[in-house]
């Protein structure tokens, strides 16, 4: 009989949501997969097939993934970025799977129908798949469903009574002792962040570290952070893995992390206001004071501009480089990963007309390049972070992070391997941290 000391030992079966997506059996089952699939879907002996159907398909699904290259890169233009050949490539693939099952129907059994149709979702999968490992977005099918679970705010972030206190020059990891019961994980929670002006912000994502629960609390630092653009405050929590990442941070110190809130700069996936106040949303507002003021007013943080931190990725990391330069009073450290070189819609002309009405001095005045050749930041510090092979976005962030060296900022580069993708910027942040805790007084 096996005792249950014995039993404790066994280690849990693992889930199917966490088998690994990029590397290992799995990617390269779902593409072997999707090539059988895709040849049966080809092979038949009728001659028609090879000399109709078959040319005619691929060239009207090849004309579509054109098509719609042209309609969202030139008439559309939703991102600053084109969409990327690989994209493309696996759309018009995966449309041509679906029409060859189409095509096969009418001269097949029910038996070979369902197998068709089978066939084509198996080439759909092995496009999504394609596509998950270009921009290695969703590391397993757990982030890739989103299936993280969230808590009431209103549970996770009941009042403490007493607070930490720490003496002037001393650092919170120093005094704080953990309770016992401390807890080994934070909490995650998704809240509505109101906007002051008619901005429609989506509900904000707000993390809070093991520590917050303890009584007395420590008031902690605070990170705001933003996704890139298509994008949604979740995807620092599916495809960034934020709250894994957190709590092994705070495993690893006491308990202690940030408190990190996920806000919405954009307002609906395709639409990029670019962190100003403008004709296209009043962005800039909500970042530098709605969202401060609302954590300061819910949360029990640290409320000074030392212990504030702006962080993103993409269109997000150009969001933090702008507001630590514009919103200097309200936030002491920034992180930008993979930003642009300034705010943009794909090019300084569009850039002018929509958000500016063709004033031209207007962006300059607000532009964080033009304002850094102006003014000096010695009480800013910030990380720049960029992608070996970033072939767009590289010279710019080391353009950013040079501007803000002869404008005095304490400024550190950091260069990883990858494009412009989630191998940067997963690791981006999550290398950062411990130079975010030095800074904070939550230990490196």
């Amino acid at each position: 009989m096996c005792t249950s000391t014995h039993l404790d030992r066994i280690p849990p079966m693992p889930s199917p949501l966490d088998a690994p997506l990029l590397n290992g059996p799995v990617p390269v089952v779902v593409t072997a997969s999707a090539a059988a699939a895709g040849a049966f879907l080809l092979w038949t002996r009728r001659r028609t097939w090879w000399t109709r159907v078959v040319p005619v398909s691929a060239a009207a699904c090849a004309l579509l993934a054109v098509g719609v290259g042209v309609a969202v890169d030139v008439l559309w233009r939703p991102f600053p970025e084109p969409l990327p050949p690989v994209l493309l490539v696996w759309l018009g693939l995966a449309v041509l799977g679906v029409v060859l099952a189409v095509a096969r129907w009418r001269h097949a059994g029910w038996s070979a129908r369902a197998l068709a149709v089978f066939s084509a979702v198996l080439v759909l999968v092995g496009g999504l798949s394609g596509v998950n490992q270009y921009f290695a977005q969703y590391s397993t099918l757990r982030s890739a469903l989103g299936a993280s679970d969230t808590v009431s705010l209103d549970a996770a972030a009941k009042p403490a009574a007493d607070e930490v206190h720490v003496p002037e020059g001393a650092r919170l990891v120093d005094v704080w002792t953990p309770p016992a019961d401390l807890p080994t994980r934070g909490t995650l929670s998704r809240t509505p962040i109101p906007s002051s002006t008619d901005y429609r912000p989506r509900d904000a994502m707000v993390y809070l570290p093991p520590a917050y629960a303890a009584t007395p609390r420590p008031r902690l630092p605070v990170l705001v952070l933003l996704s890139g653009q298509p994008g949604t405050p979740r995807d620092w929590i599916d495809a960034g893995e934020l709250v894994r990442h957190l709590d092994a941070y705070a495993r690893a110190h006491k308990g202690l992390a940030p408190v990190v809130v996920v806000p919405d700069q954009l307002g609906s996936t395709t639409a990029n206001p670019m962190c100003l106040d403008s004709p296209l949303g009043k962005t800039e507002t909500y970042l530098a004071k709605d969202v401060p003021d609302w954590v300061r007013a819910r949360l029990q943080v640290d409320g000074s501009r030392g212990a504030w931190t702006i962080a993103g990725l993409s269109q997000g990391g150009t969001c933090s480089f702008q507001l630590a330069v514009r919103a200097p009073s309200v936030y002491g450290r920034f992180i930008d990963v993979s930003g642009q070189r300034e705010p943009t819609l794909g090019n300084r002309a569009d850039t002018v007309r929509a958000a500016f009405g063709g004033d031209e001095q207007a962006f300059h005045r607000v532009n964080p390049l033009d304002v850094l050749k102006s003014t000096r930041f010695p009480d800013t510090q910030g990380m720049v972070v960029a992608g070996r092979d970033d072939s767009t976005y590289h010279d710019q962030d080391r353009e950013v992070y040079e501007a803000c060296l002869r404008a005095g900022m304490d400024v550190r580069w950091r260069e990883l391997p990858g494009g412009h993708d989630w191998t940067v910027w997963r690791p981006g942040l999550v290398d950062a941290l411990p130079w975010l805790g030095e800074r904070t007084g939550l230990g490196g």
